[in-house]
């Protein structure tokens, strides 16, 4: 019997290149399989890597691990509040020495930069001329003086011939007249006489205040005059000294309620501007307001007893005001300013960071006095704040172990630890044979196993 191949064989035989319906139906469920299953990979293949992405997010911002900072305790203490200002040193007072008579100078008695007391001679002028205008106001006085006597003496012969009328009792009062003349006449001499002995002194020039000398402005051998603009010397007073200093025109109500409840304390600042150098107090506030910068000018007074102020030197001052009593304060770097204001992170009692608003009533580079918004049992963080945000764990670090400003990617950080690690031990090592010496030249195969050593 034989086999005749159906319909079936002769289409296995002829291939798939047959233009056959079947053969075309058949291939459309497998290309739409094939379509579905490149659709659902790329969609798998992007789930991935969002979420390999947001591993690695999670990794480099270290939500799971706890942030270092340094905290500290607010501190209770009273706190004084100060005006700042700037000012210059002033002598207390300032004087010129001039002649008040003309003459040859003959002798300067000071020394320029000596310190001199009152009354001390400074110079001397040629008295020749007012020695001699006062011995003449002394003769002429002892002249009308002698004529006075003689007169008193008629005057007491004509008022007893008057009372026994063998004279005329108008001789008499004439003669009285007369007398009065005279006496009035010594009187102008004696006038002279004060005036002669005035000019006579004048010729001596003396110190009218205590206080250190400038320079000389005249010398020895020249002719002075009493209008004469420079003088002979300037004396300044040092001690004490005063520092005139300016405060903004909004602060005026507040210096006068301080003042009207006592005296006020200054401080002066060195060159550094933080150490200070004198303490004084406030003797005088101008009566008025600089239109010009809108500011008040005070005036303290120092008593440079190391004569660390000098006149014309520029200086900061500041002015205690008040004191605040049971003050709550932290240090400055505690204080942050973000968008709504100035805020501190606050460590509860798990050590998470907590952001709380503060208000500050003053703050300097170190101290800040808080009046609202910070208990004194509460931690407030200093130092740490670049990877801090409210919520936040923290690990409060020991004194001596600052926290870094950047805490990067521990990957990253892993590697360049690593690294840097390695270098290290390299250092160690070659460090370590360079100590050894001869040892490791002698055991050449102890060194050799160093070396290979991970």
């Amino acid at each position: 019997m034989l086999f005749k191949p159906g319909l079936d064989e002769t289409a296995k035989a002829a291939g798939d290149g047959m233009p056959d319906k079947v053969t075309g139906r058949g291939r459309r469920p497998a290309v739409r399989i094939a379509i579905t299953l490149l659709i659902v990979g790329g969609l798998a293949y992007l789930g991935w890597t969002a979420l390999a992405q947001k591993k690695r997010d999670a990794r480099g911002g270290r939500p799971d691990l706890a942030v270092p900072v340094l905290a500290a305790t607010p501190r209770i203490q009273d706190v004084p509040v100060y005006l700042d200002g700037v000012g210059a040193v002033r002598a207390l007072n300032t004087v010129v020495v001039r002649s008040q008579v003309d003459g040859k100078l003959i002798a300067v008695n000071f020394t320029e930069g000596q310190d001199v007391k009152k009354d001390d001679v400074l110079g001397e002028i040629d008295p020749v001329i007012y020695q001699a205008q006062y011995d003449q106001a002394v003769a002429k006085k002892a002249q009308d003086e002698a004529q006075l006597a003689n007169m008193r003496l008629d005057l007491k012969r004509y008022q007893q011939l008057a009372a026994s009328n063998a004279g005329s009792k108008q001789q008499a009062d004439t003669q009285s007249a007369v007398v009065a003349q005279q006496e009035a006449l010594v009187r102008a001499d004696q006038a002279a006489i004060d005036n002669a002995q005035a000019m006579l002194g004048y010729t001596r020039i003396v110190a009218p205040i205590s206080g250190r000398a400038g320079l000389r402005q005249v010398d020895r051998g020249n002719i002075i005059h009493a209008s004469d603009a420079t003088g002979l010397v300037i004396i300044t007073q040092l001690q004490p000294i005063a520092v005139q200093f300016s405060l903004p025109q909004q602060q005026i109500t507040r210096v006068n309620a301080a003042m009207a409840k006592g005296a006020l304390a200054v401080d002066v600042f060195g060159n550094d501007g933080t150490t200070v150098v004198d303490t004084g107090k406030l003797i005088g506030v101008d009566n008025q307001v600089d239109p010009t910068t809108g500011t008040l000018k005070l005036k303290a007074e120092f008593p440079n007893g190391h004569f660390q102020l000098w006149p014309g030197q520029f200086v900061n001052v500041r002015l205690k005001v008040e004191t605040l009593s049971q003050a709550t304060v932290i240090p400055t770097s505690a204080v942050q300013r973000g968008p709504l204001g100035t805020f501190s992170y606050v460590i509860g009692s798990d050590d998470i960071a907590t952001a709380k608003p503060v208000t500050v009533t003053q703050q300097d580079e170190k101290d800040a006095v808080i009046a609202k918004g910070i208990a004194p049992t509460d931690r407030v963080v200093t130092t740490g704040f670049a990877n801090l945000s409210d919520g936040a764990k923290v690990t409060v670090s020991q004194n001596d172990q600052t926290p870094t400003a950047d805490l990067a990617p521990q990957k990253r950080q892993g590697k360049r630890g690593a690294r840097q690690g390695g270098e290290r031990r390299g250092k160690r090592d070659e460090g370590s044979q360079k100590q050894s010496g001869s040892g490791v030249q002698k055991n050449g195969q102890s060194s050799g196993n160093a070396k290979t050593q991970p």
